[in-house]
């Protein structure tokens, strides 16, 4: 069972969410807060599994509260949920340790795969913020192209990926799973599981959505 405490000032969204986690199978909703401080409070009393964290909270933001849970308890996953998808925003939350990124709009079984992911340390990223960030920072203007490419060699001596290594990164920065990674580059599903494995060790992530998170942040696709 899953033990869950929901962050969210929004009256709706945090009467949706609750009747939504009540019905899941295998996840247990222990607590709500109204505002980051409570939640923090909560967090440090129950010690739940996942939080579902909002961003705009009173009192304390949700990546303010996110960063402080973690400093206190790292093994709790944060899921943020919120309906802000500026590349700031996605990089201070993981910058401040969340382990997902979720968007409002996503469909209840969208919202309920991403807590059980993040539950079990694989982390999960909204499609639509991986496409949208990966695609702002695949428009180099022509003066900076030679530039990019000599940063990205430059990281690949300092995190010591191969090309290939590359190639799999750039595309979980897009969003594909194992098995998609496997038919694009054509190679077995066992072999991109290898090299996804071997990214997270060189990169020291302990989750894919923790390597993604890095590789948009340091550009290294």
């Amino acid at each position: 069972m899953i033990n869950v405490l929901l962050v969210e000032d929004h009256e709706l969204y945090r009467m949706g969410l609750s009747m939504l986690l009540s019905k899941a199978d295998d996840i247990n909703l222990v607590a709500e807060s109204a505002d980051g401080s409570d939640g923090i409070k909560k967090a440090r009393e129950l010690a739940p599994d996942v939080i579902l964290m909002d961003i705009g909270l009173p009192n304390i933001d949700g990546i303010e509260a996110t960063q402080r849970i973690k400093d206190f308890n790292p093994d709790i996953k944060i899921l943020i949920f919120t309906s802000r998808d500026s590349e700031d925003d996605v990089f201070e939350s993981f910058r401040a340790g969340a382990d997902g990124y979720i968007m409002k709009g996503a469909t209840p079984e969208q919202t309920i795969s991403a807590i059980k992911s993040v539950y079990q340390g694989i982390g999960w990223i909204d499609p639509n913020i991986a496409k949208m960030v990966f695609s702002n920072l695949r428009k180099p203007s022509a003066n900076v192209v030679v530039e990019q490419e000599q940063n990205k060699i430059s990281k690949n001596n300092s995190y010591g990926l191969t090309e290939r290594e590359f190639d799999v990164l750039e595309l979980m920065v897009e969003g594909l799973t194992n098995p998609q990674i496997a038919d694009k580059l054509v190679i077995t599903k066992a072999t991109a599981k290898a090299h996804v494995h071997s990214i997270l060790q060189k990169l020291c992530a302990s989750s894919r959505t923790q390597a993604t998170a890095m590789a948009i942040n340091e550009r290294l696709v």
